[in-house]
């Protein structure tokens, strides 16, 4: 089973660390897709076969590096990772090992000191709640620390929602349900985890950590290169909340919050 893996990337810092990591770290055959999204590398990646590189002549945002990505794929999953991640030992098989078709799965998530490359001793992240920040107007994942101590015990297990710094889903899943990130109302970048958790759901999937793999992603003490206007943000975040906060509330119901 061959795995595509999508990097969306802008003037990112740490490009080449992560597809070290990726190639490093995999058991299974993979395929890396860098989307060099308005920029060209400095300095030029390396090469590697198993690395691809597709460019953008200008900024087109996130979403639409992703949808370019999995275009060119040719795996029978695709992952999405930020550029700035660090992997651990056969992230690829551990995921792939036990995944349904109609699930998006995420690996147990650490904290990434990208100055020294190394994972930061915070404990893991595994479950994340989705809520509505009145304050902001927008659905926001919040770490769920209730549900962690209560499924300790289970090592792939479904959740309510997710960061969207990493993820895998069968083609057949991004085809036939997801088919693009929608870039109309959300804008380039913002509610990419709400609208693919919230479409896998209403289509009768599931989201699910698998405790078995493990990546650790940049602290948010470090800086971003992606930097969204405020009123396009806001835009993004009102165009989710009034997408999705109908099927909200039935997702509400089925995790019991």
């Amino acid at each position: 089973m061959k795995l595509s893996i999508i990097i969306p990337a802008y003037k990112e810092q740490h490009l080449q660390k992560t597809i070290n990591s990726l190639l490093a770290q995999a058991k299974g055959e993979i395929e890396v897709i860098a989307v060099l999204d308005g920029y060209w590398a400095s300095p030029e990646l390396e090469a590697d076969p198993r690395v691809h590189i597709l460019h953008f002549g200008a900024n087109r945002g996130l979403r639409a590096a992703i949808n370019a990505g999995v275009a060119l794929a040719k795996g029978d999953y695709v992952m999405k990772t930020d550029a700035h991640c660090m992997f651990g030992p056969g992230y690829d098989v551990a995921l792939l090992e036990q995944i349904e078709d109609d699930w998006v799965v995420i690996p147990r998530r650490y904290e990434l000191d990208t100055e020294k490359w190394e994972v930061m001793p915070d404990p893991p992240v595994d479950y994340a709640k989705l809520v509505i920040l009145e304050s902001r107007n927008k659905f926001h994942g919040q770490e769920w620390p209730s549900r962690t101590r209560e499924r300790a015990h289970y090592p792939i297990d479904e959740t309510m929602s997710f960061q969207g710094s990493c993820w895998v889903m069968s083609r057949k899943w991004w085809d036939n349900v997801i088919k693009d990130l929608q870039e109309a109302g959300y804008g380039p970048f913002v509610q990419e985890p709400t609208e693919i958790g919230m479409q896998t759901y209403q289509a009768g999937g599931k989201v699910m950590v698998n405790k078995n793999a493990w990546y650790a992603h940049k602290h948010r003490d470090f800086n971003r290169t992606h930097h969204v206007k405020r009123e396009d943000a806001d835009a993004g975040n009102a165009y989710a909340l009034e997408r999705w906060k109908p099927f909200y509330q039935e997702l509400r119901k089925r995790f019991n919050v």
